[in-house]
């Protein structure tokens, strides 16, 4: 049985990040991973440029059922100071839009970063090993198919369950229970949503077209692009909201949300009288989208001109044009979901450290925790705080 001062399970951005932190500060790191190789969701993301943090990261823009508990890591590692080290390695970046930083060039210069310091921090990185069962209470013992190892501290960057063909598992969960410790209750954020019924129809005529919108539900909102797939809704705009929506709720689209659409169509019939609404409405949006709101909102009217639509008729379109109300049939589930909603409780961890507080020694970072960014960046950002803090302390 080979011994370790650290051993961690998973090599993505938090586990990496955890490991140089580590190795930096003269500990033994061994990394075991269960892909056959080492972060993939670094490599896939950003359209495979990395949207590797946010300018604008603040407590604010996470998830949590204890709301507060990321504010030290992300103060003790800000997005300057991963800024900063992507600098050092001469990585050309860009900002997007709202503080999104993506790599000129590839999310694989990210992660061949990541792997660079591990290395010189002599960093020791197993790929295809599947763990079968961690015992222990004064340092941890491991059985994996890659033989049998020991350390004193256990570091669990395991991830969740989003994107399982790039290694998501519920080994993380496990290990917490076992331990002691609440597993929150789970869900896909940062996914589509699924629709059913006409409005799958619809939708599936219209897949590819985007446009930007406000979407709402409860008392949060998101103005950003709204993409029609052929099962329901995506783009960034659902994304965001999909990590605040439950089940069965209904949500609210603006489809102008630039417009006041009432006083835009009721002056329209004034000056256009002679005009068909969809005639009007193709100045405002795709002309696709308002043949299919023509045939589910105004299908009687529709070769009618806005001088035979009684007032009241037109408030009422306007009112869904700006406050379309409907109800998703679900989500894709975590088969496309970005990041896990939920997860290992924040009580049971320090926030300085990362540590459990029913085990000492044992560590859980990045997304196995109940902590889940919004879209942007920003759960990197928690993967290379939480990392870095556990790193420190391991």
């Amino acid at each position: 049985m080979k011994s370790y001062d650290v051993i961690i399970i998973g090599a993505g951005a938090a586990g990496l990040m955890c490991a140089m932190t580590a190795g930096q500060r003269g500990k033994q790191v061994l990394v075991l991973e269960r892909a056959n190789k080492v972060g993939k969701k670094i490599l896939m993301s950003g359209g495979g440029r990395c949207n590797f943090t946010n300018l604008y990261t603040e407590p604010a823009n996470y998830l949590s059922h204890n709301p507060h508990f990321c504010k030290s890591a992300l103060s003790r590692y800000s997005q300057w100071d991963f800024i900063a080290l992507v600098e050092k390695h001469g990585i050309a970046y860009h900002e997007k839009d709202q503080g999104q930083l993506f790599c000129d060039d590839s999310s694989k210069q990210i992660l061949a970063m990541l792997l660079d310091e591990c290395e010189q921090a002599g960093v020791e990185i197993i790929t295809r090993c599947e763990l079968d069962k961690v015992e222990g209470q004064h340092g941890f013992r491991l059985e994996t198919s890659c033989g049998r190892f020991h350390s004193q501290s256990l570091v669990v960057a395991s991830g969740g369950l989003s994107v399982p063909s790039l290694g998501g598992s519920d080994i993380g969960y496990r290990i917490a229970r076992q331990y002691g410790m609440q597993v929150l209750p789970r869900s896909a954020g940062l996914v589509p949503f699924t629709l059913s019924g006409v409005l799958k129809e619809m939708s599936a005529r219209l897949s590819g077209l985007s446009l930007p919108a406000r979407l709402t539900c409860g008392t949060v909102s998101f103005l950003d692009q709204l993409l029609f797939t052929h099962r329901g809704l995506s783009g960034p705009a659902v994304l965001q909201l999909s990590s605040y929506w439950t089940e069965g709720e209904t949500i609210s689209i603006d489809l102008l949300p630039a417009t006041d659409a009432a006083g835009f169509l009721l002056r329209a019939k004034q000056q256009q009288s002679k005009s068909r609404l969809r005639t009007v409405l193709h100045a405002e949006l795709p002309k696709k989208l308002v043949t299919e709101l023509e045939q589910l909102w105004w299908p009687t009217l529709a070769d009618k001109p806005l001088a035979e639509f009684a007032d009241k008729t037109l408030l009422e379109i306007a009112t869904r044009v700006n406050h379309w109300q409907l109800t998703p049939a679900g989500t894709e589930g975590y088969r496309t979901a970005e990041v896990t909603m939920g997860g290992v409780d924040t009580n049971d961890l320090s926030s300085k450290t990362m540590e459990s507080k029913t085990q000492p020694g044992l560590y859980f970072i990045g997304e196995v925790v109940d902590v889940s960014g919004q879209l942007g960046g920003f759960n990197f950002q928690w993967a290379w705080s939480s990392g870095y803090v556990a790193g420190e302390s391991v």
